[in-house]
C-alpha cells in the first residue's frame, strides 16, 4: 500500500488565507499593515528567485516590503549598518537577511545584530536560546512548518519517536526542540551516528535535513513512519532516475533533466518511502512551499507582539 501524500500546498495555501485575512483585520481595526524587510546582497540565482518568491507573498498578503539589494562586494560593515537602520525603524516588523551571504561577509556577525523581536527567521541566538527553553519564540520557518504538517493532518507527536537526520541550526537543532515542545521523544542524527539505519527504522516521525539528494532509502524506514522530507536538492543522473521515482514520475523526471539540466529531489528516495512509509511530503510539492507561508505568518506575529502587547 502506497504512502499517503502530505500535500504542502493545500496546508501553505491555509495558512496564507488565516494570514492575508489576520493582515486585513490589524489594517482595519488598529490602522497599521506588517511590513517585511529583505536584505540581499549578491548576484546567486538561487537567492534572487527565493527573495522573488518572498516578496510577491508578503505583498498578496497584504504586508508592505522592502526589498534591499547590494552588490556582492558590498562591506560587511556596511551590511551591519543596514540591519541597524531596519532595527531602528518602528514601521519594520520583520527583517530578514537571505542567505548565504557573499565570503568575506561572517553570516554569524549579521544575524547577531538582527533585533530578536523583528527577527522573523529565528536564526538570532536569542530566539534559538528561547526556543530551547521553551519560551515563546521566532522559530526558523522550515521546521515550524514541519509541526504545521504534522498538526494540519492529524498525525499524532505526543509520546511518539520522532528521528531527526541532521542536525544544522536551521533545520535539524530547531526542529528537535519543537517536536520536544509537543511532547515527542526525539532522537538527532548525523554523520558521525553509528548504524544509522538501525535507528531511523525506530522512528514513528522521520525528519531528513541532510543535503544528500536520496540518501534517506528504504532500509532506514519502519513500516507506516510519517517520512518528512526537508531537502531540496538538483538531480541531473538521467540513468538513476528510475532508481528514485516510481514508473508514473520517472518520465516527467527524464524530461526535466533534459530540459533544465537538473530535477528537484529531497533527502528521501522517493520511489522507497512511497512503498515502505505511511504519510510522505513530496519535493517539490511539500516542505518546501510551508517556509514563506511561516515567513508571513512570523511577520504578523512579530508586528503584534511589538505595536500591540
Amino acid at each position: 500500500m502506497a504512502a499517503q501524500i502530505l500535500s504542502g500546498k493545500e496546508i501553505s495555501d491555509a495558512i496564507k488565507r488565516e494570514v492575508a485575512a489576520e493582515v486585513a483585520d490589524l489594517s482595519e481595526v488598529h490602522r497599521f499593515s506588517p511590513c517585511l524587510a529583505v536584505v540581499r546582497v549578491g548576484e546567486d540565482p538561487a537567492s534572487a528567485v527565493y527573495v522573488g518568491s518572498k516578496v510577491r507573498t508578503a505583498d498578496e498578503m497584504g504586508i508592505i516590503s522592502e526589498h534591499l539589494h547590494f552588490s556582492a562586494d558590498t562591506s560587511e560593515e556596511k551590511i551591519i549598518e543596514i540591519v541597524e537602520s531596519l532595527n531602528g525603524r518602528n514601521d519594520v516588523d520583520g527583517i530578514l537577511v537571505q542567505l548565504p551571504l557573499p565570503n568575506h561577509i561572517n553570516e554569524r556577525n549579521i544575524l547577531e545584530r538582527i533585533d530578536p523581536e523583528k527577527d522573523v527567521d529565528g536564526f538570532n541566538p536569542i530566539n534559538a536560546g528561547l526556543l530551547a527553553q521553551g519560551y515563546p519564540a521566532l522559530a526558523p520557518c522550515t521546521p515550524a512548518g514541519v509541526i504545521e504538517i504534522l498538526k494540519r493532518s492529524n498525525i499524532q507527536i505526543a509520546g511518539r519517536h520522532a528521528v531527526i537526520v541532521g542536525r544544522s541550526n536551521i533545520v535539524g537543532k530547531p526542529m528537535a526542540m519543537l517536536l520536544l515542545k509537543e511532547n515527542a521523544t526525539v532522537t538527532i542524527c548525523h554523520s558521525r551516528t553509528a548504524d544509522l539505519a538501525s535507528i531511523t527504522k525506530q522512528a514513528d516521525i522521520l525528519v531528513a535535513a541532510i543535503g544528500r539528494a536520496g540518501f534517506i532509502r528504504d532500509e532506514h524506514i519502519g513500516d507506516g513512519a510519517t517520512v518528512i522530507d526537508v531537502g531540496i536538492n538538483n538531480f541531473s543522473e538521467i540513468e538513476a532516475v528510475d532508481d528514485l521515482f516510481p514508473v508514473e514520475q520517472a518520465e516527467k523526471r527524464v524530461a526535466a533533466i533534459k530540459n533544465r539540466g537538473a530535477t528537484l529531489v529531497g533527502d528521501v528516495n522517493p520511489k522507497e518511502a512511497m512503498a515502505r512509509a505511511g504519510h510522505f511530503t513530496p519535493v517539490p510539492g511539500g516542505v518546501g512551499l510551508l517556509t514563506v507561508a511561516m515567513l508571513m505568518k512570523n511577520t504578523v506575529q512579530a508586528a503584534r507582539q511589538r505595536r500591540l502587547q
